[in-house]
């Protein structure tokens, strides 16, 4: 398997691979060029962000705007990320319809093994992040990986997801975890 084969599916690759740095590079300047961009070019930014990532339909993502592919990125129809947002898609980022992050959200499919040996080797490896559809992220909140997160949820602003997150449900926290039903009360 290739170094990039490895990555996606979630085995321990080098990062420093030639394909691999090339492709974070493209990303990297896609992504300045969606940062330096100016309030009015929207056709600019929206057809950077297609030649990044996969999108479904509409979406609208104010700047800075961070990824470390792109092309493990999946949005789906009206998705909306508020400024600082961060996507680490070294394994696929998932995102259903109508979903809003709100400012500084990081959403991380990387990590690293535990072993001091492994890290010190530039080995890595990631686990895929799912959002359903109708999920609203709070502000600097932080996705980690291998999270799943269930239809029609909120999760609260600073809050650290590190487990799924069951459909139709409130998480907040540090960890986050499940305070109550999105229909508690009123609907």
């Amino acid at each position: 398997m290739t170094e990039k084969e490895k990555m996606l599916a979630g085995e321990l690759y080098h990062h420093l691979d030639p394909e691999l740095v090339a492709a974070h590079k493209r990303a990297v300047a896609l992504t300045d060029a969606f940062n330096r961009s100016l309030p009015g070019e929207e056709d600019v930014r929206q057809r950077i962000i297609r030649e990044l990532v996969h999108a479904r339909g509409g979406f609208y993502i104010e700047q800075s705007f961070r990824c470390d592919y792109g092309f493990n990125i999946y949005l789906g129809d009206r998705f909306f990320a508020n400024y600082d947002c961060v996507i680490l898609d070294v394994c696929a980022v998932k995102i259903g319809d109508d979903v809003l992050l709100g400012p500084g959200v990081h959403i991380y499919t990387a990590t690293h093994p535990t072993d001091p040996q492994a890290r010190k080797s530039h080995l890595e490896y990631g686990k895929p992040v799912s959002i359903g559809s109708n999920v609203w992220i709070g502000g600097r909140s932080v996705i980690c990986p291998g999270v799943t997160i269930g239809d029609h949820c909120v999760i609260g602003a600073g809050s650290v997801v590190t487990r799924d997150i069951p459909a139709d449900t409130v998480a907040a926290g540090s960890p986050a975890r499940v305070i109550k039903s999105v229909f508690d009360g009123k609907r």
